[in-house]
């Protein structure tokens, strides 16, 4: 549930504090990892606190999933296993056989095999849209439509949704709007406020910032869903872990200072990416010649650290470009410290290869990190040739 007392309080000071409290028998002002599997009852069914078994809940979960509810500015949080687990929870909560869903055109590959490979048999159908012209989703909706999903800015192509505006179309088509905000972060983007019902997160990634774990959440505007979602979790079972909960609490508590320190960065090297003779493109939506620049400056505080760019020369160039990176390292995934850089189309999106979410094969996605601007900017000059 979310913590009314840090309800007022800056972003900053919520994402150090809320369901940080303090340990009541040590006094211990860092949550305790309670590596335990079950709880000894006061009697039958005299349970402290409420905790019985830790699939159904744990106080180092709980520390977390409060802090989730108060950054979102939600009802109720809710962490998983990995993005993927919350995503499949959530899925299986809102969506019958006969069910349809709106997808974006341009969406984290791992998402589109969910729906395309998992979901999809059991009679979920799904369409495809252009998240950001309103026009192309209300050409997707259909009488059967109950969930409209959106990532933005997107994965690999930084593309930006006006949530606002989905969050019209879904209310009055009757439909959930759920919100990927894995690539903002809660400090750069708050889409509950703007209208949506439900956010998604990779906490792998910006949440806990350093490359260390693995975890998924959900946080909802409306308290109901947020106790249905938590009945299929319990149900479903892949919750957090202790020690990961704590690992992620632990990174959120710096994130507003990384994120700051990322969108710089990724403004620095946008700039120096434009002007390099081989990109023909980049794409980053603090670009004023970015097609979602007004909208990404109107609900983001700043335009965050990730990347992508077109490179002169085909696939193959792109491939060069990410074996000849140093300091930014080859690998999947974003959101850490240390800056990463990938092939999209071999790597995280292989699986929308042949799909309408297929991605160009000259793209390199960056995923900038925290360190000293000149040395990234050296190193990609250099892979650059």
């Amino acid at each position: 549930m979310s913590d009314d007392s840090h309800e007022h309080q800056s972003f900053e000071t919520r994402a150090i504090h809320a369901g940080n409290t303090a340990d009541p028998l040590t006094g211990a002002v860092v949550p305790p990892i309670y590596q335990v599997s079950t709880y000894k009852q006061d009697g039958v069914g005299g349970l402290r606190g409420g905790y019985e078994y830790s699939r159904s809940g744990n106080p180092t979960r709980t520390a977390l999933e409060e802090n989730l509810a108060a950054l979102e500015g939600g009802r109720r949080g809710l962490a998983f296993a990995s993005g993927l687990a919350a995503e499949d929870c959530l899925l299986r909560t809102l969506l019958s056989p006969g069910d349809h869903v709106v997808i974006p055109n341009d969406a984290y590959g791992g998402t589109f095999r969910l729906f395309a490979k998992v979901v999809s048999r059991w009679g979920v159908e799904w369409s495809v849209a252009d998240t950001s012209d309103a026009e192309s989703v209300r050409a997707a909706l259909t009488p059967r439509t109950k969930v409209i999903w959106v990532e933005t800015p997107s994965n690999p192509l930084l593309g930006i949704t006006d949530i606002a505006v989905v969050a019209d179309i879904a209310r009055t088509a009757g439909a959930k709007l759920v919100v990927d905000n894995t690539f903002a972060s809660p400090y750069l983007q708050q889409p509950l406020a703007l209208g949506a019902d439900v956010v998604v997160h990779s906490l792998t990634k910006y949440m806990g910032g350093h490359s260390d774990v693995v975890g998924g959440a959900l946080v909802t505007a409306d308290a109901a869903l947020g106790e249905e979602l938590a009945y299929h979790q319990n149900a479903m079972g892949a919750v957090a872990g202790p020690f990961d909960s704590w690992i992620v609490l632990r990174g959120i508590k710096t994130l507003a200072v990384r994120m700051d320190r990322h969108s710089e960065n990724a403004t620095k090297v946008a700039d120096m990416l434009t002007r390099h003779p081989k990109v023909t493109r980049v794409l980053y939506p603090g670009l004023p010649d970015h097609p979602g620049h007004e909208v990404a400056a109107k609900q983001m505080r700043s335009f965050g650290g990730m990347i992508s760019f077109q490179v002169a020369g085909g696939e193959e160039a792109a491939v060069e470009v990410c074996n000849r990176a140093q300091l930014f390292t080859l690998g999947e995934s974003l959101g850490g410290v240390e800056s990463l850089i990938e092939h999209p189309g071999r790597m995280t999106h292989a699986s929308v290869a042949g799909s309408a979410l297929e991605v160009p094969g000259d793209l390199v996605r960056l995923s900038v990190g925290i360190e000293n601007i000149d040395d990234l900017l050296a190193d990609l000059t250099r892979a650059l040739g």
